[in-house]
């Protein structure tokens, strides 16, 4: 049976020497991703706290979940005006920011 290959989208920018983790397609997709992943374990963290406080449960995951997007969305922002590209570190930054177990 054949072996699926591992791919790897990472690239050098030659004009910075940062790495990059692929074209523009994948680096949306990655980012899409995360993005998806930022709202689920922000929101999910919340579902009891709503609760106790007596909030809608929908409403203190939709609020958490979108809390952790925005933060993501303008720290990609930021970086992404700095010099109109986005490296790979930068992406990692972003997401770091909501990430608590991160170090």
């Amino acid at each position: 049976m054949a072996r699926k290959k591992e791919a790897d989208y990472t690239v050098i920018d030659e004009a910075t020497g940062q790495t990059a983790i692929g074209g523009a397609v994948t680096n949306l997709w990655n980012i899409f991703l995360r993005i998806v992943a930022v709202f689920a374990a922000s929101g999910l963290s919340v579902i009891g706290a709503g609760a106790v406080v007596g909030i809608n449960t929908v409403t203190a995951v939709t609020m958490a979940g979108l809390l952790g997007v925005a933060t993501v969305v303008e720290r990609l922002a930021r970086s992404f005006l700095d010099d109109g590209k986005l490296s790979a570190e930068e992406i990692n930054a972003a997401f770091a920011k909501v990430d608590k177990q991160a170090q």
